[in-house]
């Protein structure tokens, strides 16, 4: 399980390992403020874990990819996914939201971006698509968001205009996908979309 850790140094990615989710061996920081926004693969990659993490560094905040054979030490750390510049919705600052998604097709990547306005950050989801058995190569990224808050209890909260999701569940048909979001930081929410629809939609 990766998730961050936040200390006087700000926020760092910890991981900790559990068989029956009572009880858990906590390994600590595995990557060093400021970073978080964790994920492992569900899989191993030519027998190595790989972490999907966000740090900060040099005035951008972007998404890596990073290796490791134990989980204890990590290298290979790979730029996956950089945030725009400009007037793009997803400028500046982007970061890793559920676990990605094994497809068919690749590995489907939801993500988040900020983008600054005069009343606040507005977080929305986009998505990018990486290679099944390269997964820090990218295969196809979506222009424009497709997630994003509308509903009262997304736009009005202790964090107006936020929509962050956190994790995901496929049906059983494998197609259905159950978003399970924060919204405007003061409840939690569901949306179901399709996979399919969501790789038709990058493809165009």
């Amino acid at each position: 399980m990766a998730y961050t850790a936040f200390g006087k140094g700000g926020p760092g990615v910890a991981l900790a390992l559990t068989s029956d989710f009572r009880t858990f061996e906590r390994c600590g920081l595995v990557m060093q403020p400021d970073d978080k926004d964790a994920a492992l693969l569900p899989r191993r990659i030519d027998g190595h874990f790989a972490l999907l993490h966000r740090p900060i560094a040099d005035g951008g905040a972007h998404i890596w990819m990073s290796y490791s054979p134990d989980l204890r030490n990590w290298g290979g750390h790979r730029l996956v996914l950089k945030a725009r510049r400009g007037g793009w919705w997803d400028a500046n600052k982007i970061g890793l939201s559920p676990p990605l998604i094994e497809t068919e097709r690749g590995w489907l990547m939801l993500y988040h971006g900020v983008r600054h306005t005069a009343a606040g950050c507005l977080y929305r989801l986009g998505a990018a698509l990486f290679d099944l058995e390269q997964p820090d190569q990218l295969i196809l990224r979506g222009d424009e968001w497709i997630f994003g808050p509308e509903a009262p209890y997304e736009t009005a909260g202790d964090v107006a205009y936020v929509t962050f999701p956190c994790g995901t569940t496929v049906g059983p048909d494998g197609d259905t996908l159950n978003l399970y979001y924060g919204a405007a930081d003061t409840c939690i929410a569901m949306a179901t979309g399709s996979i399919r629809e969501i790789l038709r939609w990058l493809d165009h």
